[in-house]
């Protein structure tokens, strides 16, 4: 049985009901790119697998223009934020126009980045392009980023790009961190750190066994470790000096409520959707098996959206396997669809489990 109290039981039906609306009216809210599967980085990590060099060639921006169209013909582009996203979206060398075309058709715009080209003129580029928000990578300090990130440069890139980031007027922007087992015990000397370079938003991932972590278990988190890092995420937010979150990557049981500003849904093909680099019309970048439901090159996306998002919606196929008679299916649907395989088999541990015997 779950131990979670009651205001957070209250807060469960809540937010069923909220999801139960989304389902209904999905109101397109979040729109990702993937404009590059090209990167300048080579991290131990990276669940794309992402080189310098990619088969899958750059989607022209050209392309990816009548699906901003639709999306403006259906919705008010103001409440939708496009995310250019890779790989690394720097190294497109239009990437600045692209942003300004995005934007001067009312969009918000936002990427996620290493950080290695980002520097104080880039920052004034982003600017002037309409940059609305912003991501990046810190994963440690000095000796643990540099493992994860294979480089020895990646460090000062990233504090460099903290540094630029903050020059841009009314950008909103976080840093964000994958925990492994060799920065997880230095993560207060890692808050010490982002505090005093002016961070004030921090977001906490984990990382899961794909693309080249699939081959690498010591870039996971034991057990122990997983509620180590969870319990540091509670105290940290009640001190209140950083806005730290978890990533949405998953229900949570006992620390929900405690984690995050909000109780965990999936939002793939609720209110996000993605189109990858080849053209394929899928709920969220997260999820690596093959859930597309159409492509830009040969459907209407706001057809595919609209009409064709039933297994992202209607999610009772994913009551299967440790689902099938867990008492939190009615709350959590199943997780994060990027924790199934292509049969919708769970491929990834189900971190309710992890933590069905947590009393906080």
């Amino acid at each position: 049985m779950s131990v979670m109290n009651e205001l957070q039981q209250r807060q469960l039906e809540l937010t069923r009901d909220h999801v139960e609306r989304l389902r209904r009216e999905h109101p397109l809210r979040e729109l990702f790119w993937e404009c590059t599967l090209r990167c300048n980085m080579a991290c131990r990590h990276c669940g794309s697998d992402c080189l310098k060099e990619s088969a899958v060639p750059d989607m022209p921006f050209v392309d990816f223009l009548p699906v901003l169209d639709e999306v403006a013909a259906h919705c008010d582009p103001s409440q939708v934020m496009v995310d250019t996203v890779g790989g690394e979206p720097l190294v497109r060398s239009d990437l600045m126009d692209c942003g300004r075309a995005i934007r001067e058709r009312g969009f918000m715009w936002g990427f996620v980045t290493n950080g290695m080209l980002l520097d104080r003129a880039v920052a004034r580029e982003l600017a002037q392009a309409g940059i609305s928000s912003l991501a990046l990578d810190v994963d440690g300090m000095r000796e643990e980023h540099n493992w994860l990130r294979n480089s020895t440069k990646s460090f000062d890139a990233a504090m460099r790009a903290i540094e630029a980031v903050q020059t841009i007027p009314d950008l909103t922007w976080d840093v964000i961190t994958c925990v492994n087992g060799r920065n997880l015990h230095r993560l207060n000397e890692v808050k010490k750190l982002l505090i005093e370079a002016g961070v004030t938003r921090w977001r906490c991932f984990t990382i899961d066994p794909m693309g080249r972590a699939a081959n690498d278990r010591s870039l996971l988190l034991s057990d122990e470790e997983f509620r180590e890092l969870l319990n540091f995420i509670v105290t940290t937010r009640i001190e209140g000096k950083i806005n730290l979150s978890y990533a949405c990557d998953g229900f949570m049981g006992a620390y929900e409520g405690l984690i995050r500003d909000h109780f965990f849904y999936c939002q793939a093909g609720l209110t996000v959707a993605s189109v990858r680099a080849n053209g394929d019309i899928s709920g969220c970048l997260s999820i690596r098996s093959d859930y597309s439901q159409g492509n830009i090159y040969r459907d209407s996306f706001w057809d595919v959206w609209e009409n064709r998002f039933e297994p992202f919606r209607n999610r009772e196929w994913m009551r299967r396997g440790p689902c099938q008679d867990c008492e939190m299916f009615r709350y959590c649907q199943g997780d994060g669809l990027h924790l199934r395989d292509g049969s919708g088999d769970l491929m990834m541990t189900c971190h309710y489990n992890q933590l069905k015997n947590v009393r906080l």
